[in-house]
């Protein structure tokens, strides 16, 4: 798909696919289970895999490309693509209209997503191949901007991350932790490469990102500003955001070596979730699967976030269901 393409689609997914949800009949499995929701279109076939990723400076998007080089090397008659998009909410939207194959999400987008909530007028019956690793909240701040809690952001230019993005999704949570909203700011909706360079101008003075460690962004932004910014920690947001939105949410923390910190930052991660559409082939489904848990250690060579990619946990992906072809490779290997 062309950059234009998907730009010109993701508009038209944000104003409509997200108010009428998808209407093709799907054929992997039964939606979201209580029959709320038509299937998703089907993929489009022909051997070719798309894969929704992220921002380009992100794990999303690196972990993606490795991904579409294993599928390439390994499930014959496919080659596959990393594509460059918004994320979590866009990539739900492209996957369950069938311009993309397989979509990197966070947890509780996709909850959102298969609920019909937040930014999801009607219910999307994604389905998941896989939970994979976790993604961490990173809220930054330059040192000068007289911020140290998100709480302080009233009155800050703060980018919140691309719209359409997971980012989006828990940069607005936080706000509402802190009694905020986007009016009390000068929001920035901006992806992660436009967000560091805004930062380092100094036309930013906070953001948020949810990624992977490291984040190659984010080793740029704290490389280059150094003791100039700073990380927030996020200890009484998680609270309130597990008392709103439950235990998608979870008490994490980022290693002060991750990024040069001083210290460990408590902070708030998520769940990533592989998803696919419903009308996915259960054969395909399983091959794809299979491509991805026979192949951590290659993965683990483009980043090391595929080090934490678990057969363990993997079928832990509710409220999303696991397609059934994922889920035949998983009784298989016990």
């Amino acid at each position: 798909m062309t950059t234009a393409r998907r730009q010109g689609f993701a508009v038209l997914a944000a104003g409509l696919l997200a108010l009428t949800g998808c209407t093709a009949a799907g054929g992997g499995g039964d939606g979201n289970g209580d029959g709320a929701a038509a299937g998703c279109a089907e993929p489009s076939g022909g051997g070719r895999i798309s894969i929704a990723t992220g921002n380009t400076t992100g794990v999303y998007y690196i972990l993606g490309g490795g991904l579409a080089q294993v599928i390439t090397d390994t499930v014959e008659g496919t080659e596959a693509t990393a594509e460059a998009t918004n994320a979590s909410a866009e990539n739900i939207q492209l996957v369950c209209a069938g311009e993309s194959d397989i979509g990197f999400t966070l947890a509780d987008t996709a909850a959102d997503a298969v609920n019909g909530e937040a930014g999801f007028d009607e219910p999307l019956p994604v389905q998941a191949l896989a939970r994979i690793y976790t993604n961490y909240t990173q809220v930054f701040a330059r040192a000068d901007a007289g911020i140290s809690s998100v709480a302080d952001f009233a009155g800050k230019a703060v980018s919140t991350g691309s719209p359409n993005s997971g980012t989006e999704v828990i940069a607005l949570r936080l706000l509402e932790a802190n009694d905020l909203s986007t009016d009390d700011i000068g929001q920035q909706r901006l992806g992660l490469p436009e967000t560091v360079q805004g930062m380092k101008d100094g036309a930013i003075d906070a953001m948020v990102w949810s990624g992977g460690l490291p984040t190659g962004g984010i080793t740029d932004l704290t490389t280059s500003l150094g003791a100039d910014v700073v990380m927030l920690p996020l200890e009484s947001e998680l609270t309130a955001l597990q008392e709103t939105y439950g235990e998608v949410y979870q008490a994490d923390s980022v290693p002060a070596d991750t990024y040069g910190l001083p210290d460990d930052v408590a902070t708030i991660g998520v769940p990533n979730l592989l998803v696919v559409s419903d009308a996915m082939p259960e054969e395909q489904a399983y091959e794809l699967t299979r491509a991805l848990f026979a192949n951590l250690d290659a993965l683990a060579e483009v980043h090391p976030e595929a080090l934490n990619i678990s057969l363990d946990n993997a079928a832990e992906t509710d409220p999303v269901e696991v397609h059934p072809g994922a889920q035949r490779y998983f009784d298989e290997v016990g």
